[in-house]
């Protein structure tokens, strides 16, 4: 098969590999060396929403790569190679995320995409990057891109599973025992659909109203008075499009006072200023990156969080967002895995993830596995509500 701020970003991510990996291997992963001038640049392909519906996601994810890709250089690049972004906007469509990993693989010869933005792209591509050999880390997060596990094919999103068990662990601490499933008609929306009816059982949830919605709706008022008829003490919504805010304005405006759960999908807060006051009180599940200043100081996330935070606010200003932090983990992993393999080769880059232990990133702590092509576990995540227009942590 074939193949300033931002220095305190370099150094966090260093520091951060340094606190859980062994030094040998911590000391030489980031490439201090100079690069050759006339080296050959190893080409990186990121298949990306950087504009279109899904932009939420991908125009974050751009922009995390983009500024990656002038550290690493500024750094001397890997193996002393120069290191080259090749974006491709799929705006959301899963039909040019195809053409462009073809492009991408066949044309460009990258050793590694990023990407996509959303895992309804993802999925139609995960067969054609297998076949190819071609190593593709994605920042989507439906559970089915790694599950079944693929050869060539991971992800840094945290599990959907995992996002709905906490879900359904804290509405058994509140006494929720019905509730009304809203989902997106996208991949992401349908995965997590899925996820909280297989699990609703074991957490002693009952499903009284389970609606599917489009994702390019404006309104949902119709959908909400059905569930407004029902018994549901709370409503869970698992969608990554500006919808997920439309609802919360429509359940203010129709008086329901019930909880309204988003998933990890919610990890941006424009989310919360399109929804104004009625987001307030919405509670998630969520990687630490939200919430980095208040963790401990010991906490090994930390000095990565808080330096990518710092580097990306100050380079672009504007708010963090999770989902530029799945870009950030998808592009450094393959960093990481080109410097430990010594090669960027597509088959040594995929052995030296699927090895890799340790690695600090923003989702969380990760720890591959040929059985776990995600790496992370239940405690990659933080439950975290709305209070006066900001994140914070839940029950704090």
């Amino acid at each position: 098969m074939r193949r300033g701020t931002v220095v305190f970003l370099a150094l966090a991510v260093f520091a951060g590999v340094v606190f859980v990996a062994p030094q040998s291997t911590a000391a030489k992963w980031w490439p201090f060396g100079g690069a050759e001038k006339e080296a050959e640049p190893i080409k990186i392909g990121a298949i990306l929403a950087v504009t279109g519906p899904a932009s939420f996601l991908g125009a974050p994810e751009a922009k995390t790569a983009r500024m990656l890709v002038e550290q690493v250089n500024a750094e001397g690049g890997v193996l002393g190679r120069p290191v080259e972004l090749i974006v491709k906007d799929s705006a959301g469509s899963p039909e040019k995320a195809v053409s462009f990993a073809k492009q991408l693989i066949e044309e460009d010869q990258v050793a590694a995409i990023i990407g996509p933005s959303t895992s309804g792209e993802t999925m139609q591509i995960k067969a054609l990057c297998e076949e190819a050999g071609m190593v593709l880390v994605s920042c989507a997060a439906a559970e089915v891109i790694v599950n079944p596990v693929a050869d060539y094919v991971f992800k840094t999103p945290q599990k959907d599973s995992q996002a709905a068990t906490w879900i359904y662990k804290t509405m058994r601490d509140l006494g929720i025992t019905k509730v009304a499933v809203l989902s997106g008609n996208t991949g992401f929306g349908g995965a997590g659909k899925k996820q909280l009816e297989t699990l609703a059982p074991e957490f002693g949830i009952e499903i009284v109203a389970n609606e599917v919605y489009d994702k390019a709706a404006t309104d949902l008022t119709d959908i909400l008075t059905k569930v407004k008829g029902t018994a549901a003490q709370a409503v869970v919504n698992w969608s990554i499009v500006p919808a997920q805010s439309i609802l919360a304005k429509n359940m203010k405006q129709l008086g329901m006072e019930i909880p309204l759960f988003q998933s990890h999908g919610f990890g941006n807060i424009k989310y919360v200023k399109q929804a104004g006051e009625a987001a307030e009180g919405i509670i998630f599940p969520c990687g630490r990156l939200l919430v980095a200043d208040v963790l401990p100081d010991d906490h090994p996330q930390k000095a990565v969080l808080l330096g990518y935070k710092e580097a990306y606010e100050s380079r672009y200003g504007e708010d963090v967002s999770t989902f530029g932090g799945h870009a950030y983990d998808a592009f450094m992993i393959v960093m990481r895995a080109i410097e430990e393999a010594g090669s960027a080769e597509s088959d040594a880059i995929r052995d030296a993830i699927e090895g890799m232990q340790g690695f600090v990133g923003t989702g969380g702590i990760f720890n591959f596995s040929p059985e776990d092509h995600n790496g992370l576990g239940l405690d990659a995540f933080e439950m975290l509500t709305v209070k006066d227009g900001a994140f914070v942590l839940y029950g704090e």
